[in-house]
Formats: structure tokens, C-alpha cells, sequence
């Protein structure tokens, strides 16, 4: 080996290529495997809060343009398609002029029939099981006012440390399955008497576990819901959180990122 060679070998790579390796990496982690998300609402709520940060995993229901960060490659449909199971939770491009990420739950499938009957989700003509449960209770912070439905009244107790909690009265909603999860309802309004709906080929009915505070499949886009989801607009499906902050932090102070730190949130998975 000549010193030129030699000289070579001791630099190791240039700047440029290492940087490029890194971005076509992280390229192909977000696009075909998995990418964070932060929960911007509270139309989740009890199962999501906002300021929970979370894995998306891109594969389980194959790829879509918006898959890949600025949608390129651009194309239309899917490919390596895979359809959800009811009550998956799927993060997905919202079909408004927003462009926004939303997350709701799997409820409908394609020529499922959904129906809301005195808030009880009927599907396919059998009302889904809905047990009362234990309230909710959220402790309220910045990420977390006590937010409540048009008509309800706002149940906010101490909770011994010099904070306050929200309550809110919890439902177990049980699918065919036997998949359940919890719900809030704190109102009987009009969004617990519509349809029925007759999901379409290549298309999802979504609902947010907060059902008094969520623009999803029960609302058309004009009415600020999502409508029938088509397929090709779904993103992944969520799994884990890696991080939950209740609002407090500052950028500009670092201690306060652990402060701020919900370490109960940290490690939940859906």
C-alpha cells in the first residue's frame, strides 16, 4: 500500500457521504418502518393525552404517498395493502384541505353498518357493550385543562399535592372481538343518535374514544369530521409512547423537560 493510499485510509470518510448515508437512513426508518408522533387533542382521551409522544409503525398496512416524508415518491393508491382490525388505533393524513395528521380508532370496516343509538355504537345491527366504569380522572395541567362537552358540568377535586384533578365519566366499550377499550361520554347530544352509516369499498369508519369531543367518521369533512377514511390516507398505527410531557417544560430550560415529564405515560402501548 502507497502512502497515498495510506493517507486515504486515515481520513475514513468524507463529511458529506456520512451525512448522506445518515439522511437515506433515517429516510427509510420513517418512511417504511416507524416515526413519531405527538397528540395535538384531546379526541382520544382517556387512551391518548395531549403532549403524548409515540411510534408510528409504517408497515402493518403497506405503503400509501403519504407514507414518505413530503410524499415523495408521489402515487396514487397502496401498495402491500393490509387492512386494519377493528379497534386498531391509526394515525392518518386527514381527507380536509387541512393536510393534517389525525388519530382516531378503527371502528368500521369496509360494508360495515354503523349506527350511534343513545351512544351506544351499534355495528352491523348488535349494539357494542358499554360498561360504566370508575370516572377518569386527569390531572390538569397545561397539555391538560379540564376541557368538558357542551352541557356538562366540570367535576374538579383536589388531589392532595396541591393540584387539581378532572373527572370524567368512563365507559368499557367491547367489540366482537372481544377487544375493549376505554371511552369517555359525558352527554347525551346529538352525536349519540346518527346514521346509519354503510362503510364503502377501500374505506374506514373512525371514532375518537372521546366521543363528546371528536371530528371523526360520524361528521362529514363540511361538518369538521374526517368522513368515510379512505385507505390510501392512512399513515400506521400507533404503539408505544416514548415520551409524555404535561405543558410545562421550556425549550430554553432542559431541567424542566424531566419535570414536565408524565413517567406513567412513558412505555404505554396500544
Amino acid at each position: 500500500m502507497d502512502s497515498a493510499e495510506q493517507e486515504t485510509d486515515k481520513k475514513g470518510m468524507p463529511l458529506w457521504k456520512f451525512l448522506a448515508l445518515l439522511a437515506a437512513f433515517a429516510w427509510v426508518l420513517r418512511s417504511f418502518i416507524v416515526a413519531p408522533f405527538m397528540i395535538p387533542s384531546g379526541s382520544m382521551m382517556p387512551t391518548m393525552l395531549v403532549g403524548d409522544y409515540l411510534f408510528v409503525s409504517k408497515w402493518p398496512y403497506g405503503y400509501s404517498k403519504w407514507s414518505f416524508p413530503l410524499q415523495i415518491p408521489s402515487f396514487e393508491g397502496r401498495i402491500l395493502e393490509s387492512m386494519p382490525e377493528r379497534g386498531d388505533i391509526v394515525v392518518f393524513q386527514s381527507p380536509d384541505a387541512s393536510k393534517e395528521i389525525v388519530v382516531k380508532r378503527v371502528i368500521g370496516l369496509p360494508g360495515d353498518e354503523i349506527e350511534m343509538r343513545s351512544g351506544h355504537v351499534v355495528l352491523n345491527g348488535t349494539p357494542l357493550p358499554k360498561e360504566r366504569m370508575r370516572d377518569f380522572g386527569l390531572q390538569i395541567s397545561q397539555n391538560s385543562p379540564c376541557n368538558v362537552a357542551a352541557g356538562a358540568r366540570p367535576f374538579i377535586e383536589p388531589d392532595g399535592e396541591g393540584g387539581e384533578i378532572c373527572r370524567y365519566p368512563a365507559y368499557r366499550e367491547t367489540l366482537p372481538s372481544g377487544r375493549s377499550y376505554t371511552v369517555l361520554d359525558q352527554v347525551d347530544g346529538y352525536a349519540d343518535a346518527l346514521g346509519p352509516y354503510t362503510v364503502p369499498a377501500g374505506h374506514l369508519f373512525m371514532l375518537g374514544d372521546n366521543r363528546d369531543a371528536s371530528g371523526d367518521s360520524r361528521f362529514s369533512i363540511s361538518d369538521g369530521g374526517v368522513g368515510y377514511l379512505p385507505m390510501e390516507n392512512v399513515i400506521g398505527r400507533a404503539e408505544m409512547n416514548f415520551w409524555s410531557t404535561d405543558g410545562s417544560a421550556s425549550y430554553f430550560l432542559p431541567w424542566t423537560w424531566f419535570t414536565a415529564l408524565r413517567g406513567s405515560r412513558v412505555g404505554v402501548t396500544y
